[in-house]
């Protein structure tokens, strides 16, 4: 083991108490947190493992999970003799890939994947012994990496992305990062300025195949729940405030409260555990309004007028959001969190507006301002501003709804790409 290695499964080791602690503290919210800690720790027993080779993904919550879903169903049609194991880190990945699981009964086994402890990780894959792995995004985890190594399990890096800040965080352990991003196999990269970024932190053989996001179809039983959602509001605009972070709600009530516009907002933050918070700040400000959860079909007559407000506090519903919306907000983008991902709103075709901090999803957002699918504003201010003359001018929003649907439509494609070229991978073994 290197130096560099060694000094980290130093840190891993002491950080592990402090990993429990933070699990149990996460789940006084999500209780979700205090099962399978067995799986997390490398101390489970493992389902005994079964005559079909496995194809392992590891999506570490819910966005990569969704990400993945194309590509999952693609390697089981792909390899009808294979099974897949799917691995998590949060609950709420877990959930999200609980649903793949249940179309595909009996080709799908879902674990949460060991902290990055050696003794874990080789027990994980002595267990399973996976044909190969292949790793969402930004997965690089040192000691996972050479002991799958070790072990004859080649990673694949897919859809894989580096902003200019991680890799500016990555040259301050340039050792560590190195050795680890030199195991992977192959990393197929979204961008070429990904791709680029890859290679200066280590990575010896890089492609680029595209982004995965794009190849995601919305549920049409969504889509048209949406639709119906929309129409319940009558002429009011809807704006819509997709996947908020923690600090963007009080800036986006502030800034609608001094426009004083009259429209319907549809606000969805981005973690579960944070909706019975943004219900009390609704409250707080003595705000009417409905929440998701407890409204059931959303195109039934309700009794009395809509509220101004609906909180968007369930999960796996993002299309029906995007398509009862107007105009949507990307969240994460008004601080400096780098933003979401706005292709999901495209393929719906749902005009977008972002913040000024997009940097990790730089190129997409980019290319949609360029198609005109897309805003930019500089303050929550403008962004409503902008959101509220979009979803006021017909003209302009249906311009920018089929520049979405275009745009989306045309970056098509990475799924395949991606299929090709773990072929060798999967086949080999």
């Amino acid at each position: 083991m290197s130096a560099a290695r060694l000094g980290y499964t130093a840190f891993v080791w002491f950080a592990a108490p402090f990993a429990a602690l933070y699990l149990l503290w996460r789940s006084r919210k999500q209780p979700e947190y205090r099962a399978h800690w067995g799986e997390r720790f490398g101390w489970v027993r493992y389902p005994q493992a079964t005559s079909r080779p496995l194809i392992w993904v590891h999506a570490v919550s819910v966005g990569e999970t969704r990400a993945a879903e194309p590509l999952i169903a693609a390697l089981l049609d792909a390899y009808p003799q294979h099974g897949l194991l799917l691995t998590h880190m949060t609950p709420t990945g877990r959930a999200t890939g609980r649903s793949i699981a249940d179309r595909w009964p009996g080709r799908v086994t879902q674990v949460y994947l060991p902290y990055d402890l050696p003794f874990a990780v080789r027990r994980f894959l002595r267990a399973f012994r996976p044909v190969a792995g292949i790793g969402m995004e930004t997965e690089t985890w040192p000691n996972l990496l050479a002991v799958a190594r070790e072990e004859g399990v080649p990673m694949v890096l897919v859809n894989a992305r580096l902003s200019e800040k991680s890799l500016a965080q990555a040259k301050r352990t340039p050792n560590l990062v190195r050795e680890a991003a030199g195991n992977f196999a192959l990393v197929l990269a979204q961008t070429a300025a990904d791709a680029a970024r890859m290679r200066q932190v280590g990575a010896e053989r890089v492609e680029v195949v595209g982004n995965l996001k794009f190849d995601f179809t919305p549920s049409s039983e969504l889509v048209e729940a949406g639709r119906r959602f929309r129409a319940s509001f009558g002429p009011r605009p809807v704006l819509l405030f997709a996947s908020t972070r923690e600090g963007e709600e009080p800036l986006i009530l502030d800034a609608l409260r001094a426009l004083d516009a009259r429209t319907v907002v549809l606000l969805v933050p981005r973690h579960p555990q944070r909706f019975d918070d943004v219900a009390r700040m609704l409250g707080a400000r003595s705000l009417k309004f409905w929440r998701r959860s407890q409204m059931g079909d959303v195109g039934a007559r309700k009794s009395g007028p809509a509220p101004d407000f609906v909180l968007g506090d369930s999960m796996g519903e993002m299309a029906m959001y995007y398509a009862a919306a107007d105009v949507a907000l990307i969240g994460g983008s008004l601080l400096p969190l780098g933003g979401q991902n706005l292709i999901e709103a495209c393929a719906v075709g749902t005009p977008v507006v972002v913040g000024p901090h997009t940097f990790n999803f730089e190129q997409a957002t980019h290319d949609a301002i360029e198609a005109g699918a897309a805003e930019r504003a500089a303050s929550p201010a403008e962004a409503i501003a902008r959101m509220c003359a979009i979803a006021e001018d017909d003209a302009k929003r249906q311009a920018m709804s089929e520049a979405a649907q275009r745009f989306a439509a045309q970056h098509r494609g990475a799924t395949q790409r991606t299929l090709d070229r773990l072929k060798p991978f999967v086949s080999a073994r």
